[in-house]
């Protein structure tokens, strides 16, 4: 029976636009579990990228709080991000460094001795079909391939928790699939992964649960098939 791994208490997020207060996040609340795919599913604006950039620890919230072993991530922050890997829906590489290096560079960011990083970089270049590119600068790469490179980087510290925010759009349909299949792999090796998406078929066919956003706010959350 899988155990919770972070729970996402009242999470309230909000912003001053001129005189108004926008509600990006109201009062939301989820429990992510120990090797699940989790899928924040909704139309552009309901909160989703909002939700995975506080757990990701990119934005604070306004109010709430995140658990995790019992105690609230903000009182070690650091430590908590040290178990988190986070992919952005756009590409943020350095275009000044080669694969290798970028890779290189995140393991030393995270303080990881030299022997770790090199062997961590080469698992993962090999599982990402990254042989022929690790020379190469972002700059050269398909959108695919750019993608795989943000996975990567995303897994240097092997991460209990992977958020992926929309990770397959503007991609060709086989290379949405390789990509969901190393989602799946990822699951299998005992990581939890949040995912934001706005395709159906990619969280029907990915997720353990499917969390519903709408205006900042939780409509449901169940599995693909109770949902169908």
């Amino acid at each position: 029976m899988s155990r919770p791994l972070l729970e996402i208490q009242n999470i309230t997020k909000t912003y001053h636009a001129g005189n108004r207060i926008v509600h990006a996040l109201d009062d939301v609340s989820i429990t992510i579990q120990e090797q699940e795919i989790i899928s924040l599913l909704g139309v552009n604006g309901a909160g989703k990228t909002t939700l995975s950039s506080i757990v990701a620890t990119l934005h604070p919230p306004t109010s709430g709080n995140i658990i995790m072993n019992g105690k609230s991530i903000y009182q070690d922050i650091n430590a908590y991000r040290h178990i988190v890997g986070f992919c952005p829906q756009k590409s943020n590489l350095n275009t000044d460094l080669s694969v290798e290096q970028i890779l290189t560079f995140t393991g030393n960011y995270y303080g990881l001795p030299k022997e770790v990083i090199t062997q961590r970089r080469e698992t993962l270049i090999r599982q990402y079909g990254l042989e022929k590119y690790r020379a190469a600068k972002p700059s050269v790469l398909s959108g695919g391939y750019a993608h795989r490179v943000l996975l990567a980087r995303s897994l240097m510290h092997n991460p209990k928790l992977l958020i992926l925010d929309e990770p397959t759009v503007g991609l060709d349909p086989h290379i949405r699939r390789q990509l969901w299949a190393h989602i799946k792999e990822l699951k299998k090796n005992g990581v939890s992964v949040l995912l934001t998406t706005h395709y159906l078929d990619e969280a029907d066919e990915l997720s353990d649960r499917v969390c519903i956003l709408d205006a900042g706010k939780i409509k449901l959350i169940s599995s693909p098939a109770a949902l169908k």
